[in-house]
């Protein structure tokens, strides 16, 4: 029932477009696919035109099926701060929606449209948008940052690594060090991710791997021998070799209201494929980041599948596929600002901490907050904003600090460097039903918000790491916060934790950062009768965990199915089922154990 309700309000909240609008046909404004030439002037003008036009009345800007190109020197350059981003300004954006509403930019539904950057680019950004679509459309850049080459010698004896060189890589060879570049961009890849080239899972046991761009030679046109001794690496492997860099996502929402992706892939970003900061009611609707059919490809993007930061309202993602991603397929959380000064007994100052989490919006007047002391994870005061301002310059973008005051007197303590600040009114409801996540880098699926969270008829398969991450941190990254109701039911999870990445504890990781757990007293998620619920899944693993918690009240693990394959050799240094540290309040039952299930031998509890 509940999700009919869910979808009811999802076709409710975005039916506004349908009624009354007008249809722009893009060649109109001279916007033709399959030209090679640059169409950022007249997208950008056709955009302009249809907003003094309609004035907010309902318009689409239809496209035609083809290619469509954009590049960096005619791009229109803005000053964004994206959260979980480099904050690199300014950004060299193609497409730019401000303002805009009832709007829907869409493509052929038969072929789609093709958005192609030729050049580091951020290619659609809506900001203070409000009931806009995105449908039909893809996204991909001619020459990306990741370097993909596949292994086709490994001299493991002299080490040595005989590597071909994927044709659309520009490369260079200076001093002896591999050097890639685009249009606007140069630079020698530090790391990389291995993939199987029959399979594209990533490979068993690799994670993130050095990679030989040192004292290289060139033997043949892009075939290249390079010093690198890694005996996994067999012929036929395929490498995504990268750098630490995430100067924009492919789509940009920022402070927007009721947006809807609808049919559109993502094929790559060098950074989020889709990222979401202070936004409400947001719809994925078969919304992919996903391979592209005859790239030759093996990643997608730089980082997550899709981000949501500081959101509220509802996030429902549907029917998507994540695939090649070099991190998370989803992400939502909040952010912690850390108290840092108190002005006095109703005022401080909070920072934001994360070098790529700054300068956004963080919240308002009238919002309900609580405080939490970071080395223990336990909240401490609830609280309300009466004013916040930027406190470290004029103006929200590109802010640091904020002056806070609040309704009630702070901790006399406040300002010891131990307290945080959650946004409640910013924590958004989640469903995140009928998706596939596959062949990725690190993790599944992350959740760190308060409302109630679904995730449901998902296939996890190769995840890399852990499948679901439920989170919280006040010490790293500062990504709020604890999860009270969560819902996992009627998924498939296949082989994930291959590989170890951070929280990478079990199938699924309940796992907030907590230095000092010994002390704490309260539990971190859950609570009120609630908690977590896991039913009527699927696990088919080579390994042992299956769910590792901490600091939890309330767990059901109920009705599920364990199967145990021969896939791969176990390594994982958990060798428990259920491994729970500070966890009350656990019902294990109803279960099938391919094997059996002893809870002698399968389950511990510490603490």
């Amino acid at each position: 029932m509940r999700r009919n309700i869910c979808l009811v309000l999802s076709a409710i909240m975005f039916a506004a477009n349908l009624f009354g609008q007008k249809i722009y046909d893009a060649r109109d404004f001279g916007i033709i696919p399959g030209t090679g030439e640059d169409m950022t002037r007249e997208i950008a003008t056709a955009i302009a035109t249809i907003k003094a036009e309609r004035n907010g009345k309902p318009a689409i800007l239809q496209f035609r099926s083809g290619e469509y190109n954009f590049y960096p020197d005619s791009a229109l350059v803005r000053e964004y701060y994206i959260s979980n981003h480099d904050q690199d300004n300014p950004k060299r954006v193609a497409i730019v929606l401000e303002g805009m509403k009832n709007f829907t930019i869409r493509g052929n539904a038969k072929g789609g449209a093709e958005f192609i950057m030729n050049g580091r680019m951020l290619p659609v950004a809506m900001v203070d948008c409000e009931n806009c679509v995105l449908e039909s459309v893809s996204i991909d850049t001619r020459v990306p940052q990741i370097t993909q080459v596949e292994v086709l010698e490994n001299d493991t004896e002299n080490g040595y690594i005989t590597y071909r060189v994927a044709p659309y890589v520009n490369y260079k060879i200076v001093d002896g060090r591999l050097v890639t570049y685009g249009s606007n961009w140069e630079f020698t890849p530090g790391w990389g991710i291995a993939f199987d080239g029959k399979t594209k899972h990533v490979v068993y046991n690799t994670s993130d791997i050095g990679v030989g761009v040192h004292n290289v030679e060139e033997i043949e046109p892009r075939v290249i021998r390079a010093p690198w001794r890694d005996a996994r690496l067999v012929p036929g492997t395929v490498v995504a070799m990268r750098s630490y860099a995430r100067p924009t996502p492919g789509i940009f929402v920022s402070c927007s209201k009721n947006i809807a992706l609808k049919h559109t892939t993502v094929h790559y970003a060098e950074g989020m494929g889709l990222l979401v900061q202070a936004s409400e009611n947001l719809l994925l609707n078969n919304f992919s980041v996903a391979l592209k059919d005859g790239s030759g490809r093996f990643f997608t993007t730089q980082a997550d599948a899709t981000h949501f930061s500081g959101c509220k309202g509802m996030i429902d993602s549907r029917g998507g596929l994540y695939e090649g991603m070099m991190d998370d397929a989803i992400n939502v959380h909040g952010t912690y600002l850390r108290v840092v000064k108190r002005l006095d007994d109703n005022t401080l100052v909070g920072r934001y901490m994360h070098g790529q989490a700054y300068g956004f919006y963080w919240g308002g007047a009238g919002d309900d907050v609580q405080f939490v002391r970071s080395d223990v994870m336990e909240i401490t005061e609830p609280n309300r904003i009466v004013e916040i301002v930027p406190y470290d310059k004029d103006g929200i973008a590109g802010c640091k600090e904020f002056k806070i005051k609040f309704e009630k007197p702070l901790p006399a303590d406040i300002a010891n460097g131990k307290y945080g600040i959650e946004n409640l009114e910013w924590t958004p409801e989640v469903v995140f039903d009928g998706n596939t996540i596959r062949n990725n880098r690190a993790r599944g699926a992350l959740f760190s918000t308060p409302k109630r969270t679904v995730v449901e008829n998902n296939f996890f398969d190769h995840t890399s790491g852990t499948a679901i991450l439920l989170c919280g941190d006040c010490n790293g990254w500062f990504e709020t916060g604890a999860c009270r109701e969560v819902i996992i039911r009627k998924n498939r999870f296949v082989n994930a934790l291959t590989n170890m990445f951070q929280f990478t504890n079990a199938v699924i990781s309940i796992y907030p950062e907590i230095p000092n757990l010994a002390e704490q007293t309260k539990y971190f998620h859950g609570g009120n009768g609630k908690g977590v619920v896991i039913e009527e899944n699927i696990f088919e693993t080579f390994d042992a965990p299956i769910v590792y918690a901490k600091s939890l009240d309330g767990l059901r693990f109920v009705g599920n199915k364990v199967v145990v394959n021969s896939d791969y050799a176990p390594f994982h240094w958990n060798r428990f089922r259920f491994l729970f540290d500070r966890v009350t309040n656990v019902t294990i039952g109803g279960n099938e154990f391919e094997g059996g299930f002893d809870p002698a031998k399968d389950m511990k509890f510490n603490y």
